[in-house]
């Protein structure tokens, strides 16, 4: 390897993003405060509906669970998600005692399947968490078709959508319960650690926000400001810690006037990889329907039996030529505590399980330039020939 090494993903961190983040550090206010409140509402204005209830909280993580957790999920409860996923997604279910469904894929879209969703209702399923594979947009309406006639909740995972568009509408807008973006380090936009919870639902937004600061009737920007008496407030759950603090929000702030800009780069790249590889022994990344919106956070190509060349392998190659790549994901039925708690098989989730064995996800992020991705095309290339 004569070239530096190619990371899997970097953020892209400017001079108005280390300015804000400069400036929230000299006014003194580091925790959440004032610029926590002004992501929020941005955040609903980039949306483009104002009158959201969005809430700042320090993990996508902690989004779903203060989701699933206000729409009173517990002990007894089943909350159906897709095998293939991080297991943030299903955690959070088990933190409030209830218990997970998981279910296939589709293997076209890589996205939880809405038919193997309808076959796992039990009396006990309360609600679908669908999670948006690599920034394409789950089949919503099917989703949101099911759970109407079953009477469920839905909690969308979006920690890979954004800007998804869905039924040309922002995930984010949909008819959903909730929905729980990402913006750790690798995602379109980052506030290092970080999530935001979107949501209709008035009570569910004043649950999640009392929730989020150890179930006090009021948050610290309210107790530390010239109001009176400032110094009072009321426990009233036990809540957890998981607000975002101005130091975070003030990224996000300036993060977000590029996320537009910040995908269109991606999906730049996306295009590049599409043109690459046609005719290439392997199964390019998944597209968006036409006049829909994929945020491109992860390109996953699976090798074809053709190929010659076990995935590891691969992977080994591509490292040898110096670039970074990754699987996402190592689904959660291989996974010891999924798969030793509910008994899971590989044959249960074929579909899954074939993408597992023949995916690998290579470096898609905005600060790559031309030359890092013709970088990537040559290393596939010249891996593949090996």
């Amino acid at each position: 390897m004569t070239e530096p090494f190619l990371p899997f993903a970097l953020p892209e961190i400017d001079d108005a993003d280390i300015a804000e983040v400069v400036d929230t550090l000299k006014s003194g206010w580091v925790t959440t405060g004032p610029k926590a409140k002004r992501f929020e509402s941005d955040f609903a204005e980039f949306l483009g509906e104002p009158s959201l209830h969005c809430i700042a909280v320090n993990s996508a993580t902690a989004g779903l669970h203060l989701a699933l957790e206000a729409l009173g999920i517990g002990p007894g409860d089943e909350v159906i998600t897709t095998t293939h996923t991080f297991t943030a997604t299903a955690e959070v279910v088990r933190y409030l005692g209830a218990d997970v469904r998981l279910v296939d894929i589709d293997p076209a879209t890589l996205n939880i399947d809405p038919r193997a969703v309808e076959a796992a209702i039990t009396p006990a399923t309360k609600a679908i968490m669908p999670v948006h594979y690599a920034g394409l947009a789950a089949d919503m309406p099917a989703i949101h078709a099911i759970a109407q006639r079953h009477g469920l909740k839905v909690v969308e995972d979006a920690a890979h959508a954004l800007p998804t568009t869905s039924a040309g509408r922002l995930i984010g807008t949909l008819a959903s319960d909730a929905t729980v973006f990402s913006f750790y380090a690798n995602k379109t936009i980052t506030t290092g650690e970080g999530g935001m919870l979107v949501t209709r639902d008035a009570a569910l937004a004043q649950r999640a926000k009392v929730m989020r600061l150890h179930g006090m009737s009021r948050d610290a920007f309210d107790r530390f400001t010239a109001k009176v008496p400032s110094w009072y407030y009321e426990v009233v759950a036990p809540g957890f810690k998981y607000n975002l603090t101005d130091i975070g929000a003030a990224l996000g702030l300036q993060q977000l006037k590029k996320a537009r800009r910040f995908q269109q780069r991606r999906a730049e790249i996306a295009a590049r990889f599409d043109e690459a590889f046609a005719g290439l022994p392997l199964i390019r990344a998944p597209q968006p329907p036409a006049g829909e919106q994929h945020a491109w956070h992860l390109y996953a190509i699976r090798l074809q039996p053709q190929a010659g060349v076990a995935r590891d392998r691969f992977i080994e190659r591509l490292f040898e030529r110096g670039i970074g790549c990754s699987v996402h994901y190592i689904p959660l039925h291989l996974q010891p505590y999924w798969r030793d708690r509910y008994q899971l098989k590989s044959s249960a989730f074929p579909h899954s399980q074939q993408a597992y064995e023949q995916m690998l996800s290579l470096p898609i992020y905005s600060r790559m330039s031309d030359a890092d991705v013709e970088r990537v095309i040559a290393a596939v290339k010249s891996a593949l020939a090996a």
